[in-house]
């Protein structure tokens, strides 16, 4: 069923943009089969590594079945809109309109150029993006605290060594006090990523890296992974809180498992023990990887949460589709009751749909302030 969703954007474009175009017949099957084979990329990452998570191909493959497969998507867009717009000429005219090439040519460019742009925009290394966010009773040795967040970085054939250190390099030149990162740090086995997520192990910061899991991470060795994670000098808040002092006075850092965790016999996010025996009357800082449960951690009197998981909805208008699922919450800050909620569109993102239209990554720089 998962394959055949995706072949339906596959189905629009051949039989209502590549069917009428004015080409020998011979030269349209071709066209329709090599899309036919890209609408199935998702099954051949299924046939090399067992995971629709994880194609295990070389890199400029998978940026190829990228490219392709999010043309299609685009184009099958165009095509419902063209439809559309001529199906209520066709009732203002009364006739049937008939759609000169050009302007299939002209869509099919659009869709081409459009999906290209987005995969370029998907795969480079995020540029810096600093904001600050004012933290009720924040102690005044913590104004100006800066930490970089890093989420869904997903480090795989798409993103591999080369890309990691290069994020790597970039993020201890900006000299944070702490690395945050809010899961889904891979796609694939320790096996088949450990030269990929080596480069992890270089990131700097006067506080530390501290680390929570994604749902990504319950898909390819949940425990091997953290295990993994922690020799590279991670300090990882599984239902967990670390406390940072400045001066005698301090901060918590809270992190909790994925929702996803129950689903694979693994214990579920739990604020409750995360914050357990936490110092009283400091802000609480809260990773966690995605955002849907941000009032629980309001009611909890947490000051700030850290998400990722939506990667911002990727394309601009697209990211209502993710809303829903994530109770509203896509992309930027909210505030929910006293609480405030920064989701984070992400570093990288899943190899499975690599586009990013008006939703760029971003390495996240946060500024903590005091209120006034």
């Amino acid at each position: 069923m998962f394959h055949l969703i995706f072949g339906l954007p596959w189905l629009v474009v051949l039989v209502r943009f590549i069917q009428p175009l004015p080409w020998l017949w011979s030269v349209k099957a071709l066209l329709a089969i090599v899309l036919l084979l890209a609408s199935q990329y998702h099954f051949f990452s299924r046939l090399s590594s067992g995971s629709v998570f994880s194609p295990e191909f070389p890199r400029w493959l998978v940026i190829g079945f990228n490219l392709l497969f999010g043309a299609i998507a685009l184009l099958a867009v165009l095509q419902i809109a063209l439809d559309l717009v001529s199906l209520l000429l066709a009732l203002i005219k009364g006739r049937l309109i008939t759609v000169p090439p050009g302007i299939r040519y002209a869509m099919g460019a659009t869709a081409l150029a459009a999906a290209a742009i987005g995969v370029s925009q998907a795969i480079r290394v995020p540029p810096l993006k600093s904001i600050e966010i004012a933290i009720p009773n924040l102690p005044p040795s913590f104004d100006g605290y800066r930490m970089l967040q890093l989420t869904d970085m997903h480090i795989s054939r798409l993103f591999p060594q080369a890309w990691a250190e290069a994020v790597v390099e970039r993020s201890n030149a900006l000299a944070p006090d702490v690395i945050v990162i809010t899961g889904d740090l891979i796609d694939g086995s320790l096996e088949d990523r450990r030269a990929d997520v080596a480069p992890l192990a270089k990131l700097k910061a006067r506080d530390g890296v501290i680390a929570i899991p994604g749902n990504h991470e319950y898909f390819f060795g949940y425990a091997e992974w953290m295990a993994h994670f922690a020799s590279l000098g991670m300090r990882l808040l599984e239902n967990q809180h670390t406390t940072v002092t400045r001066d005698n006075a301090s901060i918590t850092i809270a992190g909790v498992t994925d929702l996803s965790a129950r689903a694979h016999d693994l214990p579920g996010p739990d604020l409750a023990k995360a914050l357990e025996g936490a110092p009283a009357d400091t802000p609480i800082i809260l990773l966690d990887h995605q955002p849907r449960e941000a009032a629980r951690a309001a009611a909890a009197g947490v000051a700030l949460q850290l998400s990722g998981h939506t990667h911002g909805g990727l394309i601009l208008g697209l990211d209502r589709l993710f809303a829903r699922p994530n109770n509203g919450f896509v992309s930027g800050l909210y505030t929910v009751g006293g609480l405030q909620l920064y989701v984070n569109n992400g570093t990288g993102l899943w190899p499975g749909f690599a586009l990013r239209l008006g939703r760029p990554s971003e390495l996240t720089v946060i500024t903590f302030r005091r209120t006034s």
